[in-house]
């Protein structure tokens, strides 16, 4: 169990984290989602007891991060991968880690053989490609066969396979009973790995919601509709206050009422109906339109030519 209370962490005079307040519960994988700047990995820094907050408290199991008798054995973390001798093999560093922590030198080869890594456990990590680091990050954070994991940005640098491999190693971590957090901004990811999400902007908590009921409070929720007497539809629903978009495939995309309202004022009309849809909104367009106010950066987002033709002649 992680629980954050308050927490508030400045750098001279930008505030990073403000009066944040959240909990991440065993049993669940619980993605933190926010836009670049957000404050996320100062969270998981001070969560870590890197960074320690100005204001507010956080807990690992009910006590700070520096009272954990052996805090290995109780929380793992992959914050930054790269930071290994890259002189040292893969085996080594693992073994040093263990050596520190009282961990069985079996324990080494397990979380090597874990992580894929066992045929190049005697290589220098200097040589291993992003994947094989973000890998042996991994292998680092289960050493201690902990209770508590942290992850941020996990699936970096990995092909499609170990994306899977991620996802399924943390969602099997969450039903062995553990507290698994982990960050990403690869929205299609958290939607198929997050039971629960905790959002941030600018520092602030936005909200902490299962990402069943993040997604079904999204206004870009619809009702597609396909009918023969499609023109008499629109405009009935129009009438009623529904917001409807014409498609290229001749379907009606219609905002406001659900599916069973629509059936019921196609009926009345009457018209028949070919298709009545629901269709949910996806994981990255409820957190767009969640988090629009606490975007930091914006891109230019005009073509290139179109640039360069508004300059006037």
């Amino acid at each position: 169990m992680i629980e954050g209370r308050g927490l508030t962490k400045r750098y001279g005079s930008k505030v990073a984290v403000h009066q944040l307040t959240f909990d991440v519960r065993p049993g669940v994988v619980t993605g933190f989602l926010g836009p670049n700047g957000s404050g996320k990995s100062t969270t998981m820094r001070m969560v870590m007891g890197l960074d320690a907050p100005d204001e507010g408290r956080v807990t690992v199991n009910g006590r700070p991060y520096h009272d954990l008798p052996w805090p290995l054995h109780e929380v793992g973390a992959l914050l930054e991968a790269r930071a290994i001798h890259p002189g040292r093999s893969a085996r080594a560093h693992l073994w040093m880690l263990a050596q520190t922590n009282a961990i069985a030198r079996r324990r080494v080869d397990e979380v090597l053989e874990i992580v894929g890594l066992t045929s190049v456990a005697g290589q220098r990590v200097g040589k291993y490609s992003l994947g094989m680091g973000q890998r042996l990050g991994i292998a680092a954070a289960l050493l201690g066969d902990p209770g508590v994991l942290l992850f941020d940005e996990p699936v970096n640098g990995l092909d499609p396979d170990g994306i899977r491999w991620v996802r399924n190693l943390l969602k099997g971590l969450a039903r062995e009973g553990r507290t698994v957090f982990v960050s990403s901004h690869l929205m299609s990811e958290m939607a198929l790995t997050a039971d629960e999400v905790v959002i941030i902007g600018k520092g602030r908590l936005i909200a902490q919601v299962s990402t069943e009921e993040l997604i079904s409070q999204s206004s870009q929720r619809f009702v597609r509709v396909r009918s023969p007497g499609i023109a008499a539809l629109r405009d009935a629903l129009e009438r009623d206050g529904a917001t409807t978009v014409s498609e290229d495939d001749g379907s009606l995309s219609v905002r406001g009422p659900d599916a069973t309202a629509i059936g019921e004022l196609a009926a009345r009309i009457p018209v028949t109906l070919h298709e009545l849809s629901p269709q949910s909104a996806s994981l990255e367009e409820a957190f767009m339109e969640l988090t629009e106010d606490s975007v930091e950066y914006h891109g230019d987002v005009t073509p290139p030519a179109a640039r360069a033709g508004s300059g006037g002649g």
